[in-house]
């Protein structure tokens, strides 16, 4: 996705070597596939090209236009498997041998039901990559089905942009933003679908080699943090800030997620406390958003609550720091260091 948007830059007559650079990255990074690109850099990148283009919808707009090939081994197990359901159980199993940041959850019961979830980088920052994969996801059950699915509901934790209404287009429904998870579901008799160009011996190959990769690979560590930032940002508008809420999330208990939170040299609060400041900043950069939804979207019941706690965190409302912010030119304090 992020040599997509590059290329996609670069034809529009962008110089992107200063963007990737404020990356950690390299044009050679780009130009050499072979070449593993970070999670976090890669969201970051996504960002920086998607402002220089000016399009909020980059992601989207890469993945409805991309060649679903260019997913290589993810695509061709889909596109072998006998049926739908054989596909989507595999998309989501071999996933993180290409993307660790992000996992697939599945349930194919009454309802097929893909979610994503971002595991040791944070979803806070991320628009681009998640619209990305879930079209590219949709894209391809079409294209490997040679029907026209239309999912029964759409899910994006991020908020609602005026731009959105064209991914409410694609998916031939609204799409619920502001939601609890990032998910796409389908009638659940699609995973009986067959697929059009089935393979079972290339199937069976690329199985093995999957398989074979995922048994070398060694597990993460020091990822819980962002696993709880990632938990606690779709629970805030919900008003649920709680440790016990978090470890619910997480399918753990509430004193193991603490334990392990301890181990990386973190506290509960102060990453909740961190979030919340980095979210604000964040979502002030929209303009569409109102200071009132703001205060919601991070689990304050009160716009005064929000507005004490902005204080604190920079020493300015968050009035000013968006009066700030539509002045060009002038440049917005950073804000306090996270104490963790």
């Amino acid at each position: 996705m992020t040599r997509l948007c590059c290329a996609h830059a670069q034809n529009a007559g962008i110089d992107v070597a200063p963007l990737l650079r404020r990356c950690g990255l390299t044009l050679g990074d780009i130009e050499d596939e072979n070449v593993k690109l970070s999670v976090a850099s890669q969201i970051r990148c996504v960002n920086l090209l998607a402002r220089a283009l000016d399009d909020r919808l980059l992601g989207f707009h890469v993945a409805l236009d991309m060649d679903l090939r260019r997913t290589g081994f993810l695509y061709y197990v889909a596109a072998s498997s006998a049926v739908l359901g054989d596909a989507v159980r595999r998309i989501a199993r071999y996933s993180t041998m290409f993307n660790e940041g992000i996992k697939l959850e599945t349930d194919l019961g009454d309802v097929l039901r893909i979610g994503f979830e971002y595991t040791g980088i944070s979803r806070r920052s991320d628009r681009h990559q998640i619209e990305a994969w879930i079209t590219a996801i949709t894209r391809c059950f079409r294209e490997i089905t040679g029907r026209e699915l239309q999912p029964l509901e759409v899910k994006i934790i991020h908020q609602r942009i005026p731009q959105s209404a064209e991914i409410d287009g694609f998916f031939g429904r609204t799409v619920e933003f502001g939601a609890n998870a990032d998910e796409v579901a389908f009638a659940g008799e699609a995973a009986k679908l067959p697929i059009v160009n089935a393979d079972r011996y290339l199937n069976k190959l690329l199985i093995g080699y999957c398989e074979d990769v995922l048994a070398r690979r060694k597990a993460r560590l020091g990822a819980v943090q962002a696993d709880v930032e990632n938990a606690l940002a779709a629970l805030l508008p919900h008003g649920q800030t709680g440790m016990e809420s978090v470890a619910r999330k997480l399918r753990i208990g509430p004193r193991t997620l603490q334990r392990k939170l301890a181990a990386e040299g973190v506290t509960f609060a102060g990453i909740l406390e961190d979030l919340r400041f980095a979210l604000a900043k964040h979502y002030l950069a929209e303009q569409d958003l109102s200071i009132s939804r703001i205060a919601w979207m991070l689990g304050y019941t009160e716009v005064s609550a929000f507005s004490h706690a902005f204080r604190r965190w920079s020493g300015r409302p968050p009035r000013a720091v968006r009066s700030q912010q539509r002045r060009p030119g002038v440049p917005v304090r950073a804000g306090r260091r996270a104490r963790h």
